[in-house]
């Protein structure tokens, strides 16, 4: 059975994000756990916001994925609590971010960004030199800066 769930984790880290296709759902923390169920493997994922439209075809993708590695009765199951957040991102998935030109969150400023104290480093110059344009970006996860340095415009995905 252990051999089983090995070879289903190793299946469903393999699956990207449908909305940002470098980072893995492990990447990103929305894997959580791959155990039995009984007889059934089962794997529990968390969205990275309760209406985030990707996570039908993440549990698609991660069924496919399963069926390839000879494992197609697993289940997935998407749990809500506790709420997703940006710590669970891998130290990887805030790498592959800043390399795709994504400026990643930054780990404990959830609350400095409450009270509008936030800085954001442009993912392209690194430059602290930025101001956000947009509450919203290209998915409601992500906000629209600007560098002042560059004069490029990058998402930030967004503390929560």
């Amino acid at each position: 059975m252990n051999d089983l769930v090995t070879r289903a984790r190793h299946a469903a880290e393999t699956v990207v994000d449908p909305e940002i296709p470098v980072l893995t759902i492990a990447d990103l923390g929305v894997l959580r756990d791959v155990h039995m169920a009984g007889d059934t493997v089962e794997v529990t994922i968390t969205p990275t916001y309760s209406g985030c439209p990707a996570m039908n075809m993440i549990a698609l993708e991660i069924g496919l994925a399963l069926d390839r590695a000879g494992i197609p009765d697993a289940r997935v199951r998407t749990i809500l609590s506790p709420a997703w957040t940006t710590d669970w991102l891998t130290d990887t998935g805030r790498r592959k971010l800043t390399e795709y030109g994504i400026a990643p969150p930054i780990p404990g400023s959830s609350r400095r960004a409450l009270f509008g104290e936030q800085t954001v480093p442009c993912p392209r110059c690194r430059s602290i030199d930025t101001r956000q344009l947009a509450e919203f970006a290209s998915t409601s996860c992500k906000a629209l800066w600007q560098c002042q340095a560059c004069r490029e415009p990058f998402d930030y995905f967004k503390c929560h």
